[in-house]
């Protein structure tokens, strides 16, 4: 299984922990809260979830027939409504629990903060602790090659790389208050908007 397939499975569990959706609703959702997913097709969306239906991770029904759609009408048709499995919750948490590269990386990071309230704290503190570590690494790397190549670029590009290392710097900070926050109040639901 594809590390995006792994994160798509982990973030539409994470979804359906918090209740019960049928497609339309789990895809906007994933839209809306998971930058990763932004282009997530019903062609990617369905094929996942029937993995999960295969694997006992999640059931379907049938729903309310006189539903209200996205547009305030009723549909007339059953839409199929998922739900998370006892397996499906367990499957969840143990993937909540996990620390690898993945993790830390750009999609996988922004996956697991979306579930940040359902991690446990000594797992979230190292999930920042790395991802900062990896933005370090290449904020350092946009240093040094802006150092070598500075006299080379033309002053766009100049711009452009100045912009990429603010960027970075922003990254590295951020995520030093958030660890900050986390190291004081381990036990808070997070940070507030």
């Amino acid at each position: 299984m594809s590390k995006r397939s792994e994160l798509l499975d982990f973030a539409l569990l994470g979804l359906l922990h918090e209740g019960p959706a049928h497609g339309y609703e789990l895809r906007r959702r994933l839209n809306e809260a998971l930058g990763a997913f932004r282009a997530l097709s019903y062609g990617t969306l369905y094929p996942a979830l029937s993995g999960l239906l295969d694997r006992g991770l999640i059931a379907q029904s049938a729903g309310d027939p006189g539903a209200r759609g996205s547009a305030g009408a009723t549909s007339g048709r059953n839409r199929i409504v998922y739900e998370i499995t006892a397996a499906g919750k367990e499957s969840f948490e143990q993937a909540a629990r996990r620390i690898d590269t993945a993790a830390y990386e750009d999609d996988g990071f922004g996956v697991r903060l979306a579930f940040f309230g359902r991690t446990e704290a000594d797992v979230r503190l190292r999930i920042l602790e790395g991802r900062r570590s990896r933005v370090e690494e290449q904020l350092e790397t946009v240093r040094a090659n802006s150092t070598r190549s500075r006299e080379r670029m033309d002053t766009w590009t100049q711009a452009l790389q100045r912009h990429g290392e603010e960027s970075t710097e922003r990254e590295v900070r951020w995520l030093t208050e958030l660890i900050d926050a986390e190291r004081r109040h381990p036990t808070d639901p997070g940070p507030q908007p």
